[in-house]
Formats: C-alpha cells, structure tokens, sequence
C-alpha cells in the first residue's frame, strides 16, 4: 500500500510551502510574511534538535504533505510554555457581577474583563492550518495534523507543562479587523489589531504599560464588541468540537486583543494523550478492516519526527504494520515506534 500523506517536523525545504498556507490564516504563530515564516521554521528546527536548550521555549511546526504533490498541505504547532518571565501569558478572565438598587428596584448582571498576567503558564497548542483544497478530504486530514500534536507530547511528556492551552479565534470582521480591539485595545495603544498581533510575538511590554490595570465591565463597549467576547468564529468551530471531545473546558478567559475564548485541559488527562502508546513494531499482515492509527517514529537526523496514518493492530506492547509502513518510517521489526489509534 502506497502512502500517500505523512506528517513530519518542518524544515527549512518547507518554507515556501508555510509560506502559501500563512496566507489563509495570518495568525501571530504563522504570520502571512515570508521573513517571519522562515524565523518559525528556524526555530522550530532548533526544537527538534534540542539545539533550544529549555524545554518551555521550544516551539515545534509540524507539516503535512501531501508526497504525491510533493507539497505540504497542512501545518500545526506545540509551544513548549506559553507565559515565562521575559514574556508573559497576558489574557482577560471573564466574570459576572450582579447588582442590585431596592431603592430602584433595579438588577443587572454585568460581564467584566480583568486583565491577568502568567509568568508560568501552560503548553500551548495552536497554528492549525490546512489548505482549502483539502479540508474536505475523506482522509480526514485535518483532524490528523491536530491529533498529531498531542501524540507527540504524549511521546516528549516531560517537555510539556501539566496543562495545554489552546486559543481559538473569534468572529473577525472580513478586512481581519477585531470588534474588541477596536473598542478597547486600540483606544490605550493607538495600534490597529494586526500591528498589536505581531508586536506581541516579539514584545509584550506595551500591553502591560498600556493596559488599563482594573476591570473592564464589557456593558460600557458597543453590541457588536460585547457580541464577539468568548465565541467561536466560523472558522474554528470545528476544534472546538474536537477539544471538547478530548477533554478540553473552556477557561472563562479570552485573548485581550480579539476576545477569542481560551480552552484548557490537564495534559494527562487529555483522551488523546492517554491513549498515545510506545510500542515495540511488528511487521506482518494487517487484517481487512483494521483501525487507522497514527503510527509514528524520531530521527536523530531530519526529519527528525514522522508519523502516517495507516491500518494497524495495536496490542499491549506492540504495534503490527505492513512492510511498506515500516519501510516508509524507516523502522525493523522490533524497532521502537508510538501509535494513536484513531476515531
């Protein structure tokens, strides 16, 4: 059986291609600019090859190809630690509070934001990206470059933190405008949402000194900037279902730039990471109807990571592959492989 689809670590072979699939979502870990494309290509590189000493600054891109267009056609990413003293996890917690006048007889439950600052903060999961060619795939390719994240902390678990985080996008206006910087961010910073975006990748400073420090009560901001605090946008309601289904909540926290709601989960307690297993590879015929599982394997030398969703028996200890499988993962039987079996 001829593989058609791997997943690997991204190199810098790659660039042109993460280039392209920037273009289609233009966020502040893949940012639509070739420059800033080939910096987190770098930097995911010193990742895998631990030339990133401490594990909380490492962020890993991992790509999609497609092998028979020789062309990556989906991206996605973990950051070792989101939130660290020279760079902190800035976020809005979202609560409710109630009032009260019996001289009125007058009651409103107002929604306030309190900007809130983490030096220690979580994992982060995030820059999911597939080609619009292929989100509509059979192969279910989307969710394979999102799943492929949480094997590979399941096979790295002492690199990651004890909690995963992952932001997802709101509602933006079609020009890519945020209704809540607009009524809030850009009134104390005087930048547009794309210009603050990309500045806060490299410096975070300007929000804390910039920032109002009390509460923000969101009755005072316009319908449409109330409207968008913690949603989901069109485009990532599709994670959203899938988080929920592996075992993420949502945090009652959003980003302070878009408002986009923030999920979390206990990384052991992840459903993906629990059922991500190390297993000693068997070479053999794998029965008709056998399960899709994400079969995967490290390199000293790049590509450092691959894995391949093919049909796998997954026992105890072992995982059994077809020969063509074990040849494209450059594995012998016996050879120390991770599996996650698939929905």
């Amino acid at each position: 059986m001829a593989i058609r689809y791997e997943i690997r670590a991204a190199v810098r072979n790659d660039h042109a291609d993460l280039v392209e699939l920037a273009r289609f979502l233009d966020s502040v870990n893949l940012p639509d600019d070739a420059a800033a494309v080939l910096d987190v290509v770098d930097a995911s590189e010193a990742a895998f090859t631990e030339k990133v000493g401490d594990p909380r600054r490492r962020q890993y891109v991992f790509v999609l190809r497609d092998l028979d267009q020789d062309r990556a056609i989906g991206t996605s990413m973990v950051l070792g630690q989101l939130g660290r003293r020279d760079a902190p996890y800035i976020y809005f917690d979202v609560f409710t509070e109630e009032k009260y006048s019996q001289t009125l007889d007058k009651y409103f439950v107002h929604t306030v934001l309190s900007i809130g600052y983490s030096f220690n903060g979580p994992t982060e999961i995030g820059g999911l990206v597939m080609h619009p060619e292929y989100r509509r795939s059979p192969d279910k390719l989307g969710m394979l470059v999102s799943y492929v994240r949480f094997l590979f902390i399941a096979m790295n678990r002492g690199a990651f933190r004890d909690e995963v985080l992952a932001e997802l996008l709101p509602p933006l206006e079609p020009d890519g405008r945020s209704r809540l910087w607009e009524a809030v961010g850009r009134k104390f910073t005087d930048l547009s949402y794309r210009e603050a975006d990309r500045l806060s990748k490299r410096n975070k400073e300007f929000i804390r000194g910039l920032f109002p420090d009390g509460d923000i009560y969101a009755s005072l901001l316009p319908p449409e900037a109330q409207a968008v605090i913690g949603k989901v946008g069109a485009q990532t309601r599709g994670v959203e279902k899938m988080l929920r289904r592996v075992g993420f909540r949502y945090a009652n926290r959003v980003d302070p730039f878009d408002g986009g709601p923030h999920f979390v989960a206990p990384t052991d307690e992840i459903l993906l990471v629990q059922r991500s297993t190390k297993a000693s590879l068997v070479v053999g015929e794998v029965p008709a109807g056998a399960k899709r599982a994400l079969v995967a394997a490290r390199y000293d030398g790049a590509p450092y990571f691959r894995a391949v969703a093919v049909p796998a028996v997954l026992r105890a200890d072992a995982v059994v592959v077809d020969p063509q499988t074990a040849a494209h993962l450059e594995l012998a039987a016996g050879g120390e492989a991770w599996a996650l079996e698939l929905d």
